[in-house]
């Protein structure tokens, strides 16, 4: 098949030279009919044999010259150095020299800036992940006097402070889980999960940012297992919980946020429904919330956005096959539900 496309090919490229050599042919027969009618039938049979030969062997040459350039050519994209590129000089037409010396030039300038753009790049991603495990030393220590120094501070500064730690600590999480996005290995571990008892241990991680916004946690529907990684997984419910404390609106009296694991029969989906009542998001905006960097047009959902939580979140859900799905409506709160994958048991 692709040698057909090849011969269609080089037909169409040289056509004006095949239809002129198909001209000659025909006014030479006609002067064969006027000179020799009497041998004319074999005078045009001799050059009906020699035009197809002829075509035949043009052909073939054409051909073969296309391939031994194409093969230089895709030597030179995979590593466009000063050989590869005299070397597709030697088997390309010599108007074409002047335009791959001037294309090899730039592409090697290209791949010089992005070497140095990679490297600058995995600098700045190892100077993030370094500050990141730096910075937990602090917040380590920061805890450590929380519970020895207890005695010392009244509950209300105490939880407070905790408060303060545990979002910088989701904080810390949010740029180190960035940072890693595009690493080529990552570590995830699959294993068995129940997701109420998951959600619940990951609430009591979280109780001082429910309890500073006040928040009611309810857990419905009954136990069911699914199969994910756990800090992957974790890593979601943190940042969808962090979600709804933070915009949490101002004058709301019983925020709730509802755990809600079903099972859906129809489609043989295990599914995991995380639902607040908080000031929820507008029509328009819905479709983008878990775009990087958007904050929205307007409602208090945005008010302290920076677009970057729930990007996390869909991105951390992609590596783990999971679905995410948003409903919401300006004023009835968020529902985010985590769709989990079939897994066939072996």
């Amino acid at each position: 098949m692709r040698g057909i496309k090849q011969i269609y090919d080089c037909l169409y490229a040289y056509k004006l030279g095949f239809l002129l050599l198909i001209i000659t042919n025909l006014l030479f027969i006609f002067f064969a009919w006027l000179a020799y009618p009497e041998t004319f039938k074999v005078l045009v049979g001799l050059m009906m044999v020699f035009t197809l030969a002829t075509l035949s062997l043009s052909i073939f040459i054409i051909v073969r010259k296309q391939n031994i350039i194409e093969a230089a050519f895709q030597e030179f994209l995979l590593e466009p150095n000063e050989m590869n590129e005299e070397r597709l000089c030697r088997v390309s037409p010599k108007t074409h020299w002047s335009c791959i010396r001037d294309m090899g030039s730039s592409i090697r300038s290209y791949q010089a800036e992005l070497n140095e753009q990679v490297m600058e790049l995995a600098d700045y991603e190892n100077y993030i992940e370094g500050w990141v495990h730096e910075i937990k030393k602090p917040l380590s220590l920061m805890t450590l006097v929380l519970d020895n120094r207890r005695d010392e501070m009244s509950s209300l500064v105490r939880h407070r402070m905790l408060h303060i730690r545990d979002q910088m600590l989701g904080d810390v999480e949010r740029i180190l889980y960035f940072a890693r996005l595009g690493a080529a290995h990552k570590d995830y571990m699959f294993e068995p999960i129940n997701i109420l008892a998951f959600c619940k241990q990951s609430v009591e991680h979280h109780q001082t940012l429910l309890d500073e916004s006040g928040f009611q946690v309810q857990f419905i529907g009954e136990e069911m297992e699914i199969f994910s990684d756990r800090k992957g997984l974790a890593f979601i419910v943190e940042q969808i919980l962090a979600n709804s404390t933070k915009y949490a609106a101002a004058n709301q009296d019983k925020p709730i946020i509802k755990f809600e694991a079903h099972y859906d029969k129809g489609k043989d989906q295990r599914i995991l429904t995380i639902r607040d009542n908080g000031p929820g998001v507008s029509e328009e905006d819905l479709p983008f919330i878990f775009d990087k960097g958007f904050t929205g047009r307007r409602g208090a959902y945005t008010r302290q956005a920076t677009g970057m939580g729930l990007f996390l979140v869909s991105k951390m859900a992609y590596d783990l096959a999971l679905q995410v799905d948003a409903k919401s409506e300006l004023g009835s709160g968020l529902t985010i539900s985590l769709i989990f994958p079939r897994v066939n048991e072996a």
